[in-house]
């Protein structure tokens, strides 16, 4: 396959097939020229009306063309590693496919995580360029100079305070007055195994990891994505995570980018979200149950509709059947909301859609944990015997049968083989199969007799009390039914092996117990619906938290280790 050719499929590249992601850019660009590929809101003119720029596919592939030029020219050369901190944007998007285009290796990192944890990244990959807008030259610059050790070439982009960069920009300006730089740049001959990207991963249960993305990789993301939901050319994407826009240029759609801090979703204006769907007529939407919980809310108060809306996708943590009901009220009647299950490491595995959800959730009432649905066509998805050990291959393990609950551990053409620099943990999360490389998802959970995969919460989050082993979601179901509880969360206290089981409840707004006595009476509704169920009754620890520590990325799953060492102390 040439990088001028579109997979027909999942399983249409092999390992040595020449082929660069960078490819669709390009295509888009002469199929659809004059198409909107990327709007980015600006200020409000004097009748509050909001003004957008936008950027075609030709337009953004000149950028990108000119991008890729400056930055050869600057000395970045293929197969190096290229830092990109740029807010969401036309310049977002054109800086990612220009590395592509070199045959470079584009590194995300999550701002969110924090200044620290930021450098601590960046030292461990050793980039060869960096290119940032002002802001995260200046805090590199500052507080990262020994990270940036390796870096030859940096690069701003977006203007501002370069603290000694490149300005990009400008030396693509200076290229095309030399009459150089202007011709459309030559996509480099990867091949499908090549390394295309490093995604680190939240560090919402364990330090950030970065995951090795090889071209193929992202074709089959592309693929599946398109094939399962129906995504077609044509159609307004209002991403909650900002890298979901290459899959939308891939698809041939218009990324609207949603006035938004990406680090803090939760924290996001629900009325913006919905001013940008109504002004451009939206068609699909990924984002965090953070996101559409307000969203949702915004518009059920206001007798708001989002008929545009034909999908919405929700993931990042299991989003309960309410918001998909809820969801479904305001979407047109041949709308679907779904919920994508996977990972950094791999994604999608598999995915489940609103309707169904709600029909499965009386078994997940019952601890029967969360259905996240069929695994996807070319995916491949096992249950083994939980281990906390390496397990170097596939041989030497035994999968679970129907209904048997263990390890959930997934092969397929979007999984990753390996993370970068770490060996060791490479070692304990992947496991080989001759070619072919597991991915241990770090998930429980069970396939039932129609091969639905079922969810059962984090293995590192299980509770080992010695007479039994407690699963996270399956126990946070029955107490998530108390009318006044907004969430809950299992957690052992001691050391596995011989851990109390505990439940820390975070109540709704308006219903926290305030004295002895009301969180008396609160314990007490809480331990009789631990009693009616099997699976719970030897729950006899309630505790209550004002508000979850959540992690950075989708500020919506549950800090279990944080909220283990609280509980542990509020002893």
């Amino acid at each position: 396959m040439t990088a001028s050719d579109e997979a027909s499929g999942p399983s249409a590249l092999s390992a040595n097939d020449a082929f660069n992601i960078a490819h669709h850019l390009p295509r888009q660009a002469a199929e659809r020229p004059y198409a909107r590929a990327v709007v980015i809101p600006r200020e409000r003119g004097k009748d509050g009306r909001r003004a957008y720029a936008q950027a075609t596919f030709l337009q953004l592939n000149q950028l990108c063309d000119r991008y890729a030029h400056a930055l050869r020219a600057a000395g970045v050369e293929r197969g190096q590693r290229v830092l990109i901190l740029v807010k969401p944007g036309a310049e977002l998007v054109a800086v990612i496919y220009a590395v592509f285009k070199l045959g470079a290796v584009a590194v995300f990192i999550d701002p969110g995580m924090g200044l620290k944890k930021l450098v601590e990244c960046v030292a461990r990959i050793e980039p060869a360029a960096f290119v940032g807008v002002s802001r995260a030259q200046a805090a590199l610059a500052l507080f990262g100079r020994r990270a940036l050790e390796t870096v030859k070439v940096r690069a701003l982009v977006g203007g501002g305070l370069g603290w000694g960069a490149l300005d990009l920009d400008q030396a693509a300006r200076d290229l095309a007055a030399l009459g150089a730089g202007g011709e459309p740049f030559e996509i480099a001959p990867t091949r499908a195994s090549d390394t295309a990207a490093v995604l680190f991963t939240s560090g919402s249960t364990g330090p950030a990891k970065g995951v090795v993305y090889q071209h193929g990789m992202f074709q089959a993301q592309v693929d599946h994505l398109r094939e399962v939901y129906g995504i077609e050319p044509g159609e307004v994407d209002l991403p909650g995570l900002p890298v979901f826009a290459l899959f939308s240029v891939a698809f041939g759609a218009t990324t609207v980018f949603p006035d938004m801090d990406p680090t803090k979703p939760a924290q996001h204006d629900p009325k913006l979200w919905v001013e940008a769907i109504e002004d451009h007529g939206v068609t699909y939407s990924f984002g965090s149950p953070a996101i559409w919980w307000p969203v949702a809310r915004y518009c059920r108060e206001r007798g708001i509709k989002l008929p545009s809306l034909r999908r919405v996708l929700m993931a990042g943590a299991p989003v309960p059947p309410a918001l998909h009901e809820q969801l479904a009220e305001l979407l047109g009647p041949d709308a679907r909301t779904h919920t994508p299950y996977g990972a950094t490491e791999g994604l999608p595995v598999s995915t489940i859609d609103g309707e169904t959800l709600i029909e499965t959730f009386a078994a997940t009432r019952e601890g029967a944990g969360t259905c996240v649905g069929h695994p996807l066509p070319g995916v491949d998805v096992r249950v083994i015997a939980i281990s906390d050990e390496p397990i170097a291959r596939f041989a030497d393990i035994e999968g679970l049968g129907p209904g048997e609950r263990g390890e959930i551990v997934v092969a397929g053409r979007q999984v990753t083989q390996e993370y970068c620099e770490l060996p060791e943990a490479t070692a304990a999360a992947k496991i080989r199969e001759g070619e072919r490389v597991w991915h241990r998802m770090g998930d429980m959970g069970y396939l039932d007799d129609e091969g639905r995969l079922w969810f059962l919460g984090r293995k590192s989050h299980r509770v080992e009390t010695g007479s039994e082993r407690l699963y996270p979601v399956a126990c946070e179901a029955v107490f998530n039914e108390h009318p006044k509880v907004y969430r809950s969360a299992l957690v052992g206290i001691g050391a596995r092996g011989a851990q109390t089981p505990a439940i820390v409840v975070e109540p709704l707004a308006g219903h926290f117990p305030r004295g002895a006595a009301a969180q008396a009476s609160f314990r007490e509704e809480l331990a009789q619906l631990a009693q009616a169920h099997e699976h719970t009754r030897g729950i006899e620890r309630f505790l209550f938290h004002e508000s979850f520590p959540v992690d950075l990325r989708h500020n919506a799953k549950i800090r279990r280790g944080d909220l283990a060492a609280w509980a542990s102390a509020a002893r």
